[in-house]
């Protein structure tokens, strides 16, 4: 597929997925719809769960200004979805009002809500009304009952607090923004990764959580701060080398090695290679429409698989298909949808690089056509 079909393709794959969750939120129907049998245990979080992560996932699109045609309209559309959804999910009085006082699991769906907060300041965040703004800084605000462990969780209270300063909230926490970066700089290991703690993970949460936020965290706060603007070069180049690595992760046939927990939240584990090409810092030697082709490659091979969606078109766990065994017991349907963090893209215009660009092999499949690939060098 050339980039124009490419594009096209994520959309309407980023829709089949999200639709199903902001049509019936809009409606304050999602507690009636959303499957909860799986992990039953755990479907008083699911609502905020499937919400938060697709929101975290489709805000840039969301925010793009410039479109035109078919695409305009269905985001246009999606935005009024999306503030009707915010709506509902923060109104006490509302059927589809979240879990957000709980302590522990809400923290983290709070922050990826959050984290689409910032990514749309102006389709989201900006067009909240004041009612539901008020409503939405309650709801964050409720978090804080949670102590994050020494973890990727302090990222989570960090990101929330960020969410409040946008917001115009003064009572944002500067502490447990500034707590959770400087921890995260003594917890480096290397070569672009950071531990999870103290200690290292292989998986993929450098990904699904640390790095994103940590580099928008960064960037919201180095104005307040010297040190987070003398931080944020250092905390750029290693999410450089990283989406690196994570492109390198693609192999010829468009999967990945599956390592570590979480999963089942599918091509989500490439979150940050995403994020890099739609900010725009991807290592000088890593093309955008490179990317592309491999992010693509991994999003059919994984859509393809039958069984992804249910019957009504709701996710179901696994990677290829329903694989049920391979999710842990902390894991809902609403977790899936971390999934949609990969689609941070189509928050560019059709024309940047990374959808007009050729056609070009990823380094795996590269490699493997027999190429003679620049070798690699580690990041100290």
């Amino acid at each position: 597929m050339k980039g124009k079909e490419q594009r096209k393709y994520w959309l309407d794959t980023m829709l089949l997925i999200g639709g199903p969750v902001l049509e019936a939120l809009a409606k304050r129907q999602l507690k009636e719809q959303l499957p909860t049998e799986f992990h039953s245990d755990r479907s008083r979080f699911a609502h905020l769960e499937a919400f938060a992560r697709l929101a975290c996932g489709m805000a840039p699109w969301l925010e793009l200004e410039g479109l035109e045609g078919e695409e305009e309209q269905l985001r246009a559309r999606y935005a009024a979805l999306m503030l009707e959804a915010i709506g509902a999910a923060v109104d006490p009085q509302s059927p589809d009002y979240m879990e957000f006082k709980t302590e522990g699991q809400p923290l983290v769906d709070a922050a990826f809500l959050a984290h689409a907060l910032v990514r749309a300041p102006k389709a989201i965040t900006g067009r909240l009304d004041e009612r539901v703004k008020g409503h939405l800084i309650t709801a964050l605000k409720q978090t804080r009952r949670t102590a994050p462990s020494g973890s990727n969780w302090l990222l989570f209270s960090a990101m929330v607090e960020a969410a409040l300063y946008i917001l115009g909230d003064a009572d944002y926490d500067r502490m447990r923004v500034g707590y959770a970066v400087h921890m995260f700089m003594d917890w480096y290991k290397g070569d672009g990764v950071y531990g999870d703690g103290k200690d290292f993970h292989w998986d993929y949460y450098n990904s699904f959580v640390i790095q994103p936020m940590l580099v928008d965290v960064v960037a919201i706060f180095e104005q307040e701060s010297e040190q987070y603007a003398a931080l944020k070069p250092v905390i750029m180049e290693r999410a450089q080398r990283y989406a690196s690595v994570l492109e390198r992760s693609i192999a010829p046939d468009g999967t990945y090695p599956f390592l570590g927990r979480s999963i089942v939240y599918r091509f989500g584990a490439f979150q940050l290679l995403s994020q890099a090409a739609l900010q725009h810092f991807l290592e000088e030697a890593l093309p955008p429409a490179q990317v592309r082709c491999a992010l693509t490659a991994v999003i059919e091979r994984i859509m393809n698989a039958p069984g992804t969606l249910d019957e009504s078109g709701w996710l179901r766990p696994g990677i290829y298909g329903y694989q049920p065994e391979l999710a842990e017991s902390y894991i809902n349907t609403g977790s899936l949808y971390l999934c949609a963090a990969v689609f941070l893209p189509l928050g560019l215009l059709p024309s940047d690089p990374f959808w007009s660009g050729e056609e070009l092999k990823w380094t795996a499949l590269r490699i493997a056509d027999g190429e003679n690939v620049m070798r690699d060098h580690a990041l100290e």
